[in-house]
């Protein structure tokens, strides 16, 4: 955030406005400019002219994050997947502390930007009788909706914009079954108009492509099932293989990622902190990157400016106390690629909502399961996983000589050790190779998708942190200290807590939410679908 503290953000409103950006488009499907008017639009007062500018807005803000894309994404997510490793002597995350004015940005952000944007535009369809724009509304509510669920539990979803002073919140069981509906009642409606170009021009994802929308759809159904296969496996068969069965089915090729498009005035914030100098590459990233030789690293990460270690890329420990931190300490260490710096560089780089690779990797574990994925194997569709990735126009195209050859390595991940500080060195926490192991059973074969699907989430770090938290993999290394009583550093934080400002402004209706929780609103209470395991088995 540019400062060794964050204790004085200025927090969104929670009122019914769409706050507007002037947007250039920039993305594969090629659309030039896109403006937009620089007053407010009202989300409760319409009309046909404005909803293409408000789809674009609650698509940029429904993704970028809560509060900004630090608090939003990186200061939690981020460091809880062990993406990264924070370096700001003043940024406690790290040490599984949910700061609450980080917390509250983050809701409040959330609820009174993208949430009002897109409940908005659902509204005004519906009245207008514009069913395709509805469907394809009520899909990204989803996307926005189901990242809130999957950080906090129960929320407000059924009752959202009821305009009543005190909003119920739903249990997460029935935040997921209200999203599948919607998915289910969009992806109908969109079955019947193939031929409609809904928002064209202002659609930052796919410019109005109905046959894209539906591919995203299915692969978002996909992944929600996949979510809650250990609460409720029945369901979370149907929907996934009603997915992949689906006409048009899911999203199978690097052209059809769901990516937001960024531009001058719409950046990637990724490039904004990356240049602050706050975070570095995590341990548990290295052990893994280095191991396995993976030909993305270098994408991924740069090599430290010190040479004097070596020509290696090089990872912190997570969870150091403030005194281990400080700027002295980012020289030692890999910061994200240098297409993120300097800041300009990095403006145009669209943001990742879902991708080929993870719909893949979600078909794996289906078939690995025994569902019907359309797949001949689990190994068919983890390699595929694999070589999607790695053919990602974001990685340059890796060599397919490079691919075939780490899809075939029995590498393993690597010790890590610290040249400077031998107390952090620590084994790898796993041998599970790339290659797939045909004796290896259910649980070493789901370990190899996770690790795979977690290299290829990045650098999104609440889907990785979920299914972090869903599955017990990849396995990390516990962090170096806790500050968090109810969370030690060898268990994984499990949610965020309620928002303070929820407790004051909307007590009644959190005190409910608590009671659904199964367990004290602190971040050590498992999530509904958190099903698995009581002891996060990644860091064990």
């Amino acid at each position: 955030m540019k400062q060794t503290t964050m204790k004085n953000h200025r927090l969104p409103g929670m009122g019914l406005l769409a706050l507007i950006v002037a947007f250039v488009a920039v993305s594969c499907t090629d659309f030039t400019e896109l403006n937009t008017p620089s007053d407010r639009l009202p989300a409760d007062n319409l009309d046909a002219s404005q909803i293409g500018f408000q789809f674009a807005q609650s698509q940029f803000y429904g993704v970028r994050g809560g509060g900004g894309y630090q608090i939003g994404k990186n200061l939690f997510g981020d460091l809880y997947a062990q993406y990264f490793a924070t370096t700001a002597e003043n940024f406690d995350s790290d040490q599984n502390v949910p700061v609450g004015s980080w917390v509250n940005s983050a809701w409040n952000f959330i609820y009174g930007t993208p949430a009002p944007q897109i409940q908005g535009l659902i509204d005004f369809t519906a009245g207008a009788d514009l069913p395709v724009q509805n469907a394809i509304a009520k899909i990204w509510k989803v996307q926005i909706f189901h990242t809130i669920t999957d950080q906090w539990g129960p929320i407000i979803y059924s009752e959202y914009g009821n305009g009543e002073t005190s909003v119920p919140y739903d249990s997460q069981a029935e935040v997921y079954s209200a999203m599948f509906d919607d998915l289910v009642t969009a992806i109908g409606v969109l079955d019947a108009n193939l031929n409609q170009a809904p928002f064209q021009g202002h659609d930052l994802v796919y410019d109005g492509n109905v046959t894209q929308w539906i591919k995203f759809a299915n692969s978002l159904r996909l992944r929600l099932a996949m979510r809650v296969v250990y609460a409720d496996e029945t369901l979370a068969k149907d929907h996934a293989e009603a997915a992949v069965s689906h006409s048009i089915g899911v999203i199978e090729d690097n052209a059809d990622n769901a990516m937001v498009a960024t531009g001058t005035n719409s950046r990637n914030q990724m490039t904004t902190i990356t240049n602050w100098g706050e975070f570095r590459m995590s341990a548990t990233m290295e052990s893994y990157l280095e191991g396995y030789d993976d030909p993305r690293a270098d994408r991924m990460f740069n090599n430290p400016v010190n040479e004097d270690w070596d020509d290696e890329l090089r990872g912190l420990r997570n969870g150091l106390p403030r005194p281990d931190k400080g700027v002295t300490v980012n020289p030692l260490y890999s910061d994200v690629d240098t297409r993120w710096l300097p800041e300009s560089s990095g403006a145009f780089h669209p943001y990742e909502v879902m991708r080929a690779a993870e719909v893949w990797f979600l078909r794996a574990e289906g078939a690995l399961r025994g569902w019907n994925m359309g797949v001949i194997s689990a190994q068919e569709a983890y390699e595929t996983g694999i070589e999607s990735d790695m053919s990602n126009p974001e990685y340059d195209v890796v060599a397919q000589g490079d691919i075939d050859a780490y899809i075939s390595s029995t590498a393993t991940p690597a010790d890590y050790t610290n040249p400077d500080q031998p107390s952090w060195d620590i084994a790898a926490m796993t041998d599970v190779p790339v290659a797939w192991d045909l004796l290896g059973g259910f649980e070493r074969n789901l370990e190899q998708i996770i690790t795979q699907k977690w290299l290829a989430l990045y650098p999104d770090g609440i889907e990785a942190w979920a299914e972090a938290r869903r599955t017990g993999y990849p396995k990390m290394f516990p962090r170096i200290a806790s500050d968090n009583g109810d969370v030690p550093e060898d268990v994984m934080m499990k949610r965020l807590p309620f928002a303070d400002v929820e407790v004051s402004n909307n007590s009644a209706a959190v005190e409910a939410a608590a009671g659904l929780l199964g367990g004290a609103d602190n971040a050590a209470t498992e999530l509904w679908w958190d099903k698995k395991t009581t002891n996060n088995e990644n860091m064990q």
